[in-house]
C-alpha cells in the first residue's frame, strides 16, 4: 500500500482540509489538490515520452491516513500499453492478467478472427457465418462478464457490480433482461467504464482503509483532434461512464453541494423584462441561470420564473434555449399561436441573434482575418456529456459568422452571428484550432473557470407573430 502514497509538498502543512469532499462533476481543486497536481505533473512527460504525442487524463485523490495526509495518483484506462506503473493505484479488473479469464477468452477470440481471415469468402461461407456468430457469442459472453466483475465500492463498503449500478442509475432492465440483449441499450454500461482515475483511485482508497478528502482530475499532453483539451487544465468527471459509478461510490461521503446549484438560486433575482404584450416577452437572462428546470425542481430556472411573472398567460412557453451560463435575451410566447408562428422562425432561420464573447487573449488572435466565416461540424461526445465535439464523420454542419472587436480589460472580444443553433456552438468554434483557437473566458468546459462565461446574447431580431412587424431588441451587458 505504501508504494502508491505521495506525500504532499511541506508548503500544504498549514492548508485545513476541506470539511466535505469534492462535488466531482463541478468542482474549483482544492488547495491541496493543487498543491499535489504541481508536485506530481511536473516529471509525467519525462517519465512517460508517449505525452509529447497522445495526451491523457491524470487523477489526485488526497487521502487521510494514521500518520496524516498523502495523496494517491491515477491515469484513465491504459497508459503506455499497460494497466500497472510504479507510483499510480491499480486498476479496478486487471485485464492484462495472462492467468485472467478475459486474456484467455480475448485471446480466443483474436484467434476466431485471424481464421477468419484465412477463409475463402465463397468457398467457406457457412463455415464463416459460424465463425462470426460464435465470436459475436463470446464477445457478448466477455463484455458481460466483464461489467459483472468491475466491483465498486462505496464509503459504506457496499459493492455493486457495473450492471447493477448501471440498472439502478438508468434503465428499469434486470440484469437478466440485459443478457437477452444483443445490443447495447440504455442502462448498459458503456465501454472503459470503471476505467477512469475518480473511480480507481476511491476504490484503492476504500479497500485500503483511507479517508479520501478532496480529488482533482488534470489532463497531460496535446488535446485529442476532435475533442478540447487543454493541458494542465482541470476537469469535473465524466457523465456517461463515471456519474452513475460515483452516484453510489460516493454514498456514505460528505460531498459538497453542485456548486452550479446554489449558483443558480442566487442568480435568479437578476431576470428582467425587458419587453411585453399579449403575445411575447423578451427577457433578460443572467449568467448561470437555466433556461428550463433540470432534474432539480427547486432550482429557479427561466420558464418556472416566467410562469409567476405572468400567471395569465396561455404559456409562457419557451421558444428557444440559451446555455445556464450564457447571459442575454430570450423571446418567450404567452400564447399558443405565437409560439407556433415564433418557433417556425427560429426552424427557418429568420431570426438574427448577435453575440458578444470575450477570448482569452492569445496573440495569434490580433494577426488572423479580423471578420470570416467558421464551418465545423459538431455532435455529442456521447463518453462526456455535454460537451460537444468536431466531427467530420458524425456532426451536423455548424456555421458561425464573426468579427474580432479587438483587445478590452479581460482579453479580445469579439461578436458571433450563429446561422445554425447547434449546442455550445460559439463556445467549440471559439477554443478549436480550426476556429478561433480560443476559449471564451469563464468556460470551465472547455477553457478556463472565472466568475462567469463571458458569452451574451446582445441583440435578437424577429418578426411579430400577430402584426409581422420586425422587432429589434439590444441589451448590452459585457
Amino acid at each position: 500500500m505504501r508504494r502508491y502514497l505521495h506525500p504532499l509538498p511541506e508548503e500544504t502543512s498549514s492548508i485545513e482540509s476541506p470539511d466535505k469532499f469534492t462535488y466531482p462533476f463541478c468542482y474549483t481543486p482544492h488547495p491541496l489538490c493543487v498543491a499535489a497536481v504541481n508536485d506530481f505533473k511536473s516529471s509525467l512527460k519525462q517519465t512517460f515520452p508517449s505525452l509529447e504525442t497522445s495526451g491523457k487524463m491524470f487523477g489526485v485523490l488526497v487521502v487521510e491516513i494514521p500518520e496524516g495526509r498523502a495523496y494517491l495518483a491515477a491515469f484513465s484506462g491504459i497508459l503506455e500499453g499497460c494497466y500497472h506503473h510504479p507510483g499510480f493505484v491499480p486498476p479496478i479488473l486487471d485485464l492484462q492478467d495472462k492467468n485472467g479469464h478475459f486474456f484467455k477468452e480475448e485471446t480466443e477470440i483474436s484467434e476466431i478472427n485471424q481464421k477468419i481471415k484465412t477463409l475463402d469468402s465463397e468457398r467457406d461461407a457457412e463455415e464463416i457465418t459460424a465463425l462470426k456468430y460464435e465470436r459475436r457469442k463470446r464477445s457478448i459472453a466477455l463484455q458481460h462478464w466483464t461489467f459483472e466483475h468491475f466491483l465498486m465500492l462505496n464509503a459504506k463498503k457496499e459493492q455493486k457490480d457495473l450492471l447493477e449500478i448501471f440498472r439502478d442509475y438508468k434503465s428499469p432492465l434486470t440484469v437478466e433482461q440485459y443478457k437477452l440483449r444483443l445490443k447495447p441499450t440504455i442502462g448498459v454500461p458503456p465501454g472503459g467504464a470503471g476505467e477512469c482515475c475518480a473511480p480507481k483511485l476511491l476504490q484503492f482508497a476504500y479497500k485500503e482503509g483511507m479517508k479520501p478528502l478532496c480529488m482533482a482530475e488534470f489532463w497531460m499532453g496535446p488535446s485529442p483532434k476532435d475533442e478540447i483539451r487543454e493541458e494542465g487544465n482541470y476537469y469535473p468527471a465524466c457523465n456517461s461512464k463515471c456519474k452513475p459509478i460515483l452516484s453510489h461510490m460516493l454514498q456514505g461521503l460528505d460531498v459538497e453541494e453542485n456548486p452550479m446549484i446554489a449558483r443558480n438560486k442566487s442568480v435568479a433575482s437578476q431576470l428582467k423584462v425587458i419587453y411585453e404584450d399579449s403575445d411575447l416577452a423578451v427577457i433578460y437572462k443572467p449568467s448561470g441561470m437555466l433556461s428550463v428546470p433540470g432534474k432539480d425542481d427547486d432550482v429557479p430556472s427561466v420558464l418556472l420564473t416566467a410562469q409567476e411573472l405572468f400567471p395569465h398567460a396561455e404559456g409562457p412557453i419557451i421558444v428557444h434555449r440559451l446555455d445556464m451560463d450564457t447571459s442575454g435575451l430570450m423571446v418567450l410566447a404567452l400564447k399558443e399561436s405565437s409560439y407556433k408562428n415564433l418557433q417556425q422562425q427560429f426552424i427557418r432561420h429568420d431570426t438574427q441573434k448577435k453575440y458578444i464573447a470575450i477570448l482569452e487573449y492569445k496573440e495569434h488572435l490580433l494577426r488572423i482575418p479580423q471578420e470570416g466565416t467558421i464551418d465545423l461540424p459538431l455532435c455529442p461526445n456521447a463518453f462526456d456529456r455535454p460537451r460537444q465535439m468536431v466531427s467530420h464523420e458524425h456532426g451536423k454542419r455548424s456555421i458561425t459568422r464573426y468579427k474580432i472587436l479587438g483587445k478590452c480589460d479581460k482579453g479580445v472580444k469579439v461578436a458571433f452571428w450563429p446561422e445554425t443553433g447547434r449546442t455550445h456552438q460559439l463556445r467549440v468554434h471559439s477554443v478549436h484550432p480550426d476556429g478561433l483557437g480560443s476559449p471564451i473566458l469563464g468556460d470551465n468546459l472547455y477553457g478556463h473557470p472565472s466568475d462567469r462565461l463571458y458569452l451574451h446574447a446582445e441583440e435578437l431580431h424577429f418578426s411579430h407573430p400577430s402584426t409581422n412587424e420586425m422587432l429589434h431588441f439590444s441589451y448590452p451587458s459585457i
